[in-house]
């Protein structure tokens, strides 16, 4: 059967989640193993090329992955017809500019979030994207975590009954970059340079609400800069100026509360970096990235509050593991054979820059709240 060739405009591969997620265990997977087979037997093959600021480093990168192509020149790859689809991986400050060459372009866009620093130019892009009939993609991959694909088959299948609540807790503790180096860069905690936790998480927790449980219709949140003094990586002493944990509280369509907690000041004492609880009047289940464990009402022990005895129930115990049932590949790659696949056969895709505008207000909605000291209500975003 017959092979086509994509060629993607990867933008931003020096970074970490754009080299090791997007470069090497997304694309160059693909690659290495063929390409991706469609229904009709026929493949869909990759070929990227590399673009950044530093020559050096791409060659470098080039030369380690077997890439034959690589560039400087970001305007004369859009110009090239050879590359089909631009995919951004920038900081979010340069992303804007960036999908909006691509929109001109005419090249198909998949790209990292938040699409932008506001709602309204997050908005734009979708429009002119729209008008210039561009199919989008943006990265939802939280939803493809193997633990969030057990839940939602758990969802799907009644288990839950109506589902009542969602708590989520998310983080670590981050080094201040003193005595030992941080392990996220120094931007993240310069509101000036486009960081803050609140921007970086809430786009994710708008998508994971609105997919599995409900359109984010209200958010309360509490911001704080817990950690002020920081070092960057030449060692030299900077303020954080943007937040490093939230605490959000969530009203959905159809009533379901959620609760997450993100933070970068927090030291773990649970099984993964990051775990859901959703409770329902049927059953309860608690998820990380991998894992998955459930409670159903009929295995739900009668707890009795008595503070002045010391309860030896075991209530983990209760709890059953979830069967992992499946085969689940990097979320990263998943997404992108989606993207690429919907791309070849022309079919809708529903993870657009559409979806990343919402992502931003929400986040945009966070910041607000925090600084107004209320909640903020989430009106829909369309495109006319």
């Amino acid at each position: 059967m017959s092979a086509r060739e994509i060629g993607i405009i990867m933008n931003g591969v020096s970074g970490r989640m754009g080299y090791r997620q997007h470069l090497v265990r997304s694309i160059l997977a693909i690659r290495d193993e063929g390409g991706i087979e469609l229904g009709d037997g026929s493949r869909v093959t990759v070929r990227p090329l590399l673009v950044g600021r530093s020559e050096a480093k791409l060659a470098e990168l080039a030369e380690r992955h077997g890439i034959e192509d690589f560039t400087t020149d970001l305007d004369a790859a859009l110009a090239d017809p050879r590359w089909e689809i631009y995919a951004d991986f920038l900081v979010t400050k340069a992303r804007a500019s960036a999908l909006r060459k691509a929109i001109a372009a005419a090249k198909t866009i998949y790209t990292e979030k938040p699409t932008a620093e506001s709602v309204e130019e997050a908005l734009e892009l979708a429009r002119l994207a729209a008008a210039a009939r561009v199919k989008t993609g943006v990265v939802h991959d939280k939803l493809y975590l193997p633990g969030l694909q057990k839940l939602k088959r758990l969802i799907d299948s009644g288990f839950f009954g109506r589902i009542l609540s969602v708590r989520g807790e998310f983080g670590y503790w981050v080094f201040e970059g003193d005595w030992q180096p941080a392990q996220r860069p120094s931007w993240n905690y310069r509101a000036e340079d486009g960081g803050g936790i609140i921007v970086d998480m809430f786009p994710h927790w708008n998508y994971v609400l609105e997919n599995l449980f409900g359109a984010v219709r209200t958010v309360y949140a509490q911001a704080a800069v817990h950690i002020q003094d920081r070092w960057d990586e030449r060692g030299e002493h900077y303020t954080a100026t943007a937040e490093d944990a939230a605490y959000g509280v969530f009203e959905l369509e159809g009533g379901v509360v959620a609760q997450i907690n993100s933070s970068w000041t927090v030291r773990v004492d649970r099984d993964e970096l990051v775990e859901f609880q959703v409770d329902g009047t049927h059953g309860s289940a608690v998820v990380g990235l991998f894992g998955a464990k459930i409670q159903h009402r009929n295995a739900t022990p009668k707890p009795v509050w008595n503070p002045d005895l010391e309860d030896a129930h075991d209530y983990d115990a209760d709890w059953a593991g979830v069967p992992t049932n499946d085969v689940f590949v990097n979320g990263f790659r998943q997404q992108w054979e989606e993207f690429l696949t919907s791309y070849v056969l022309g079919t809708p895709y529903e993870f657009d820059l559409l979806a990343g505008a919402r992502g931003v207000l929400l986040a945009e909605a966070g910041l607000r709240s925090s600084r107004e000291g209320r909640k903020i209500a989430l009106d829909p975003l369309a495109l006319d």
